[in-house]
């Protein structure tokens, strides 16, 4: 159940004319009330891929997430699916022993609801990207790096998040906000179909036409609510080229910089997304904007210029041309590495949390932000520009409800101790509300389900009901 897109800085082919019913029988489950106890050796059997248990060699790896505050859970078993078959054996497995179960395709859920004491479906080794008159189908394992990577062979992509080891799953089921979500919208903005293995264990082909319920909750409903996806088909679009930039200013004009930041970038042309990071590091206190431009570096240049004349001059300003893979890596944190070196990218102990801002900051909310960062520790706050494409579609059309934010707000701070974010996180609801990103899962949330989902909750529980009434699938926040 990995939701995430953003915390690093932050298949076969399915035929097009999905079958109502899959190909596949599903697995015959018993009832709740026929409970046995757990054979991990018969399910060891049943699976094509491998179930690493306590003891086993690798098992030690096999229980990592991406957050290391985590390694303290131990799983009663990690099962490598290849298939939806091993999918489907895991759940009946779960169904009639009992066994807790969660899936994981990238491990980077910030509660760590990627993990737990009884079963882990890890789909790390469904990760095949095919691509094929403009669509590519995803094993819903892959990493972003590869995702980007292979299709950048096609000269296509699909708009998805930046940090190099997300997986697609978590992501595309959150929603999917990224570097070119404003031109060409969210990563579910761009979902055709999506095979999802349900409780009970049929194998399940959804697109518009085809279980068209449970395909419009897999479109932002987040993930581990309504069975194990475990391969998505999109659309592309043509892979061009990027300009990268990246502005910073003294500490001095922080406050300066968000109120122009905030005023011109959720209404910048859609081809224009950019980044505002306000941090406190070892180095001291700074200001960054982050950016990318599907365009050259002239017309650039014009548009940045009413930002910095709101903004002031900054220090420094480096501003270049690069492939769109090479954009992905840089906004990724891994511009100078091969791609292979991206997939190693070091695990990190961070906490975060999120608000979804539908309104500017007033100048008492700009202040607040900016004296909230200076505090003491080591934390930043990363506000991503929206608009365009994103909210342009219905805020009911997905499951997806952030439609009129004008940006995201996440804040995230080395370590585990929470404190730093929840006094911020507080003292800023009173200006941006609180609504909040499903994909920046946030276990501190009380009315949980009204900041991930608004309107569209109440819908979203009764997909939920209908495909898995029995809760198979659970964890804290789910519906």
């Amino acid at each position: 159940m990995d939701h995430w897109d953003s915390a690093c800085r932050d298949t076969t082919m399915v035929r097009r004319d999905f079958l109502h019913v899959a190909a596949m029988a599903p697995l015959a489950l018993a009832a709740p009330s026929a409970l046995t106890a757990p054979d991990w050796a018969r399910l060891r059997r049943r699976l094509k891929g491998t179930l690493v248990r306590p003891g086993d060699a690798g098992y030690a790896a096999a229980r990592r997430l991406y957050n290391p505050a985590y390694d303290r859970i131990r799983p009663g078993g990690v099962a490598y699916c290849e298939s939806a078959a091993d999918v489907s054996a895991c759940l009946a497995f779960a169904r009639t022993g009992g066994v807790p179960v969660t899936a994981r395709s990238g491990g980077h859920s910030y509660a760590g609801w990627s993990t737990g004491t009884g079963l882990v479906i890890d789909l790390s080794r469904m990760s095949t990207v095919a691509y094929a008159g403009g669509r590519a189908t995803i094993g819903a394992g892959a990493k972003l790096i590869d995702v980007y990577d292979r299709l950048a062979r096609h000269g296509v992509s699909v708009p998805a998040g930046t940090c190099p080891t997300v997986g697609i799953s978590g992501l595309t089921l959150g929603g999917g906000l990224g570097v070119v979500s404003r031109k060409h919208g969210l990563t579910c903005d761009v979902l055709e179909s999506v095979r999802v293995v349900t409780a009970d264990g049929r194998v399940l082909d959804c697109d518009a036409t085809h279980h068209a319920d449970l395909f419009w909750a897999c479109r932002g409903g987040g993930g581990g609510n309504f069975g194990v996806a475990v391969s998505f088909t999109f659309r592309t679009f043509e892979a061009r080229g990027v300009t990268v930039f990246f502005l910073n200013w003294p500490w001095s004009k922080a406050r300066a910089a968000v109120r122009a930041w905030q005023s011109w970038a959720p209404s910048a042309p859609d081809e224009l997304w950019s980044s505002l990071h306000l941090a406190r590091s070892a180095g001291g206190l700074n200001v960054e904007l982050v950016g990318a431009y599907l365009g050259g570096k002239p017309a650039l240049d014009r548009l940045l210029a009413p930002l910095v004349a709101g903004a002031g001059r900054p220090s420094s300003r480096s501003v270049r041309a690069v492939s769109h893979l090479e954009a992905m890596k840089i906004m990724g944190g891994c511009g100078s590495r091969s791609v292979a070196e991206c997939r190693r990218i070091p695990r990190t102990a961070f906490a975060a949390k999120s608000h979804l801002a539908y309104q500017k900051l007033s100048a008492d909310g700009v202040r607040a932000l900016v004296n909230g960062v200076a505090r003491g520790g080591r934390h930043s706050v990363l506000m991503d520009a929206m608009g365009g494409a994103i909210g342009r579609v219905n805020a009911t059309a997905t499951a997806f409800p952030h439609r009129a934010a004008l940006f995201s707000v996440q804040y995230s701070q080395e370590g585990m101790d929470r404190t730093w974010l929840r006094k911020v996180h507080a003292d800023m609801s009173r200006y941006f509300g609180d609504h909040a990103y499903v994909n920046y899962i946030d276990p501190d949330l009380t009315d949980w389900r009204d900041a991930y989902y608004g309107a569209n909750a109440a819908r979203l529980a009764a997909v939920r009901a209908a495909y898995d009434p029995d809760r198979l699938l659970r964890f804290s926040q789910g519906l």
